[in-house]
């Protein structure tokens, strides 16, 4: 079984109802993260998981909507283990390892944190009282920066990659694709229309989507290049013949009543398949 929870399905605009990027996909026991933005971490607990279920962390690129709650996370991930989890691993593209070792690593923005509860009588205390055993291990994850092409494979499921066009040359972007038994799901992250997703999204079962506006807006204040609008989104997933769009990172004058209506509307002259327009702590079952 395959289910998709919408952790935030915001943009860098905070509102009371959405802020930031995340999604998890559990496949089974496993749990994959896509990007991790503000508040993820305690969005993940709203929705009923916990941050030690991931073992499993993909960014599409780093903009602070889809990584400002990587620390946080690292941090209570590695807190409230006690040892008897998978080990975290972390894919992403160039710098996920970088931003990851000035965080955590040895002389990171957080090791007086860690080291503190690693040394601290009190800490230890509460380290063993959780479960764990001394001495306290020292923050500990596998991380690769990534390109295009087979990402990792792990068990009956398999990740890929492809470049997006979103605001190169300054940030590096990708697109992700899982492959299971059950199906396969497109994360596209933020990008405009090209051909490497394409190519990704081809036969694909469900395209979580960037769609930040209406595209007619987008063109005219010339916010259309490197996003996804609502037309482009219909074209894309139509094209690629996916079951499911989901529209999620969507901007605050898209969500307005009477305009999120618009928009389905639009976009459903263009594709015929299931639109479902992303709530933050939505729960997909995917198959």
């Amino acid at each position: 079984m395959a289910t998709l929870y919408l952790l935030g399905t915001g943009t860098p605009t905070p509102t009371p109802s959405q802020f930031g990027t995340s999604y998890v996909l559990q496949l089974d026991q496993d749990h994959l993260m896509f990007d991790c933005g503000p508040a993820a971490t305690h969005k993940l607990v709203k929705a009923g998981l916990f941050p030690t279920q991931i073992d499993f962390l993909f960014f599409t690129h780093h903009h602070f909507d889809h990584n400002a709650d990587y620390p946080c996370f690292l941090l209570c991930r590695w807190d409230q283990s006690t040892g008897k989890e998978n080990r975290l691993h972390v894919w992403g593209p160039e710098p996920t390892r970088l931003i990851t070792e000035r965080l955590i690593g040895s002389q990171g923005a957080f090791a007086f944190d860690w080291k503190a509860r690693v040394e601290c009588p009190v800490s230890q205390s509460v380290h063993v009282n959780r479960g764990g055993t001394l001495p306290r291990p020292e923050p500990s994850l596998d991380v690769d920066d990534v390109g295009p092409g087979k990402v990792t494979e792990h068990g009956d499921w398999s990740v890929t990659a492809a470049e997006a066009h979103h605001t190169e040359p300054w940030l590096r972007s990708l697109a992700y694709r899982v492959d299971c038994p059950g199906g396969s799901i497109v994360f596209a992250g933020d990008t405009e229309p090209c051909e490497s997703l394409d190519n990704l999204m081809h036969g694909s079962d469900v395209l979580v989507v960037n769609c930040w506006d209406h595209q007619q807006t987008m063109e005219e204040n010339g916010e259309a290049p490197g996003q996804t609008g609502t037309l482009d989104a219909a074209k894309m997933a139509q094209q690629a013949g996916v079951k499911t769009l989901v529209l999620t990172h969507t901007g605050p004058s898209l969500c307005a009543p009477g305009s999120r209506e618009r928009a389905i509307d639009d976009i459903g002259r263009l594709y015929d398949g299931k639109i479902i327009f992303g709530q933050e702590l939505m729960r997909l079952t995917l198959w």
